[in-house]
């Protein structure tokens, strides 16, 4: 069954996921409002819900493996394919492209779904599409738990998201909040420490 818009908004509040101020988005963007998935991926009722939906949305394709970036795209690729009964691999971060590891391989040819957690500029799914092309795949979507860009996003292939939400990001130089010299955080896990 699917979930609405407004019940997964009153999953990620109950759970503390929506944060209010000044933030320095894994982008580089900045932003007023930052969304915390690890606060909704710590638990596997909601985590097991919505990659349901997810899946679901996807289960007329016929998928061979699942892959998701790192950090949070591991959580929901294994869940996706989990819920689609195939396997899920995810790419890692090396310089300032994604590789698979540990062993992990794809096959020429073989259906790929790639999920992640929240879209800002779309860069870390991306960033996994370019590294698929070498592996000759065929790349049936992309899956995200909530889309910043409230649909504006073209990543040149199916693109579904539980959540669209228009919400402002904007470069460094013309942030309002840096103008006004509120403090920033940056909670991303490219970055490590507030300033």
């Amino acid at each position: 069954m699917s979930i609405s818009a407004d019940e997964i908004l009153q999953v990620f509040r109950e759970c503390g996921a929506i944060l209010h101020g000044h933030f320095r988005l894994s982008s580089g963007k900045h932003s007023d409002t930052y969304f915390e998935k690890f606060q909704i991926l710590q638990h596997p009722h909601h985590v097991e819900r919505l990659c349901g939906d997810l899946a679901e949305r996807f289960r007329t394709e016929p998928i061979d493996v699942v892959v998701g970036p790192t950090t949070g795209g591991v959580i929901i690729a294994y869940e996706v394919a989990r819920q689609l009964g195939t396997r899920a691999i995810y790419a890692e971060r090396e310089g300032d492209k994604r590789v698979l590891r540990r062993g992990f391989t794809l096959r020429e040819g073989e259906r790929v779904l790639v999920v992640d957690d929240i879209l800002t500029t779309g860069g870390s799914v991306r960033e996994v599409l370019e590294m698929l092309e070498p592996y000759r795949v065929q790349v049936v979507g992309v899956g995200i738990l909530v889309d910043r860009t409230g649909g504006q996003a073209d990543l040149g292939v199916r693109l579904e998201a539980l959540l669209r939400l228009s919400v402002e990001a904007w470069q460094p130089e013309q942030c309002p909040l840096c103008e006004r010299g509120e403090p920033i955080t940056e909670p991303g896990s490219r970055f490590l420490h507030s300033a």
